[in-house]
């Protein structure tokens, strides 16, 4: 077995890899799903909580000194 068979083999693994991934994206049993997650975007952010509150929890003290560990 030389190494281009190997290499051929592999390509030919990876062709039929991609081939079953589009296959897979492009069945019709997806594609209510993906209209659905390509909106997600332009959804309203009703149920997210408020920013100033976020911001605020978030916030560490930073009370290291700049100068190291000694």
């Amino acid at each position: 077995m030389d190494i281009n068979v190997i290499r051929g083999l592999g390509t030919v693994f990876a062709l039929f890899a991609f081939l079953c991934i589009v296959a897979w994206a492009y069945s019709s049993r997806r594609k209510d799903r993906f209209e659905d997650d390509g909106m997600i975007p332009f959804q309203e952010d009703d149920d997210m909580p408020n920013k100033e509150a976020v911001d605020s929890s978030s916030k560490q003290n930073n009370t290291r000194d700049d100068k190291g560990s000694e």
